[in-house]
C-alpha cells in the first residue's frame, strides 16, 4: 500500500511544482498591471501633467489601454513561436520581453526631467508588456491544460487566473503597507515606484523557475509544428471560432479590471473613500477570486463547462448595474466589499470554467495563438479600456454607476458567445482544424 502511494505523492508534487513554475510569470504580469491601474493618479501627475485632473487620468488610463492594443499581434507571432518550438522555451521569451517594459517604466525620470521623452518612453513600456502578455497568458493556459490530469482541467487551469489573484494580494499589500509608512505627498513624488521596482527584482527568480519547465507530453508527442504562414491560414479558416472565443472572454477581462485594476481608483476618486479603505477592498476581492477560481473549474469538470458560463452571465445581467447603484447610492467601506465581493463571485465562477472550455474550442495545432489572439482581442477591445471607459461614462453621465452598463453589455456578449459555440459544438463535434 505504502509503495503504491509514493509514487502517487510524488507525481502529485510534481505537478505542483510545474503549475507554480509556469504560473510564475503570469504573478509578474499582473503585478505590474495592478500597479500601473492603483497608481494612475501618481503616473498622471509625474509623466502626463495637465490643468485638468480628469484629462490628465484619461491619458494615463489610455496609455495603460495601448498595451492591451498589441495583445493581438503577439498573440499572433509569440503565440505562433509557442506552437512552434514548445511551451517552454516559448514562456522564457515572454517573459524576458515583458521584464523589459516593466524595467523601462521604473527607470523613466519624470516629465520635468526630460519632457515629452518621459510619456513617449512609458508608452513603448506599456507596449512591450502588452505584447508579451499577448501569448503568455494563453501559453500558460495551455500549458497547465495539457499537463491536467483526466477529468480535472478546468482545476488545473483555474491557477492561471489564481497566479494574477496573488500578485493582486501582494500589490495591494505593498501599498498598503506604503500608505502607513510614507507621507502620501513622498508616495506621489517616488514612492509609488517602489513596488514596480520589487517586481524587477523577482524577475531573476522568475527566471530561474522557467529554466527548469519541462515540456509537456502532449506537445512532445506531436510530429507536426506549423510555420507561421500555416498558423495564419488555420486562424482565417477558424475566423468565427476566434470571434466567438473572443466575446467569451469579454466578460471575463471586462469584470476582472473593473473589481481590480480600477477599482481602487473608483474607490478613491469617485466614491471619495480613503486609500486605505480601497486598498484593503482590492485585496479582499483578490483573496476572494483565488477561492472561487479554483471552484468554478471543479465545477466545470463535474457538470460541464456551459452550465457554469450561462448561469454566471445571466445573474451578471441581471445585476451588475443594480449592485453598483447600490454601492454608489451608499458609498461605505462596508458597501463596496459587499458589492465587489459579489461581483467577484460572478467573475471567479465565470472565468474558472471559460479558461478549459477556451483551451477546448481551439484548433489544436495552433492551441496557443489561437486561445492567446480570442483572449488579447477582448482584452484590447473590452477589459483593458475598461478603466478608461468607466472614467469617460461616469463623466458623461454623472452616474457613478455607470461602469455597471459596460459589465452588462460583455455580459450579454458572452452569453450570446458561449450559446452559439455550444449550440455549434452540438451539431458538428468536430471543428474545422
Amino acid at each position: 500500500m505504502t509503495g503504491s502511494t509514493q509514487p502517487a505523492a510524488k507525481s502529485a508534487r510534481s505537478k505542483a511544482a510545474a503549475v507554480f513554475r509556469v504560473t510564475s510569470g503570469n504573478f509578474l504580469e499582473q503585478f505590474d498591471f495592478f500597479l500601473f491601474g492603483f497608481y494612475a493618479s501618481h503616473i498622471a501627475a509625474a509623466f502626463f501633467p495637465s490643468s485638468s485632473d480628469f484629462a490628465s487620468l484619461m491619458m494615463t488610463f489610455a496609455v495603460f489601454g495601448a498595451g492591451f492594443l498589441m495583445r493581438p499581434l503577439g498573440a499572433v507571432i509569440l503565440g505562433s513561436y509557442i506552437d512552434d518550438v514548445g511551451r517552454r522555451k516559448g514562456l522564457i521569451m515572454t517573459l524576458s520581453i515583458m521584464a523589459s517594459g516593466t524595467l523601462l517604466i521604473v527607470l523613466v525620470p519624470g516629465y520635468q526631467s526630460i519632457g515629452l521623452w518621459a510619456p513617449l518612453l512609458v508608452l513603448i513600456g506599456r507596449l512591450l508588456q502588452g505584447f508579451s502578455a499577448g501569448a503568455e497568458l494563453g501559453g500558460v493556459s495551455v500549458y497547465l491544460a495539457e499537463m491536467a490530469t483526466p477529468g480535472r482541467k478546468g482545476f488545473y487551469t483555474a491557477w492561471q487566473s489564481g497566479s494574477q489573484q496573488v500578485s493582486i494580494i501582494v500589490a495591494a499589500a505593498l501599498g498598503y503597507a506604503l500608505n502607513q509608512w510614507m507621507a502620501a505627498d513622498t508616495v506621489a513624488a517616488w514612492g509609488w515606484r517602489i513596488p514596480f521596482a520589487i517586481g524587477c527584482l523577482i524577475v531573476p527568480f522568475i527566471f530561474l523557475l522557467r529554466r527548469n519547465l519541462q515540456e509537456t507530453e502532449e506537445f512532445s508527442a506531436r510530429r507536426h509544428r506549423p510555420s507561421m504562414r500555416e498558423v495564419m491560414r488555420t486562424l482565417l479558416r477558424n475566423w468565427s471560432t476566434v470571434i466567438a472565443g473572443m466575446l467569451m472572454v469579454a466578460m471575463t477581462t471586462t469584470a476582472f479590471y473593473l473589481i481590480t485594476v480600477y477599482a481602487p481608483t473608483f474607490g478613491k476618486s469617485v466614491l471619495q473613500l480613503s486609500t486605505a479603505d480601497a486598498l484593503l477592498v482590492t485585496l479582499l476581492v483578490a483573496v476572494s477570486n483565488f477561492v472561487w477560481l479554483p471552484i468554478g473549474g471543479a465545477l466545470s469538470d463535474r457538470i460541464g463547462r456551459k452550465p457554469v458560463l450561462v448561469g454566471m452571465t445571466v445573474m451578471a445581467i441581471v445585476s451588475a448595474y443594480p449592485a453598483l447603484s447600490y454601492l454608489a447610492q451608499a458609498a461605505s467601506f462596508a458597501h463596496m466589499l459587499e458589492v465587489l465581493l459579489w461581483l467577484s463571485f460572478l467573475y471567479g465562477m465565470y472565468n474558472g470554467a471559460m479558461i478549459p472550455a477556451l483551451t477546448e474550442i481551439m484548433p489544436v495545432e495552433v492551441r496557443v495563438a489561437g486561445f492567446s489572439l480570442a483572449y488579447s482581442l477582448a482584452t484590447a477591445v473590452f477589459g483593458g479600456f475598461t478603466p478608461a471607459i468607466s472614467t469617460a461614462l461616469i463623466h458623461a453621465t454623472a452616474d457613478k454607476a455607470a461602469p455597471g452598463y459596460w459589465m452588462t453589455f460583455a455580459a450579454l456578449c458572452a452569453l450570446l458567445a458561449t450559446l452559439f459555440m455550444y449550440r455549434r459544438i452540438s451539431a458538428q463535434p468536430q471543428l474545422a482544424v
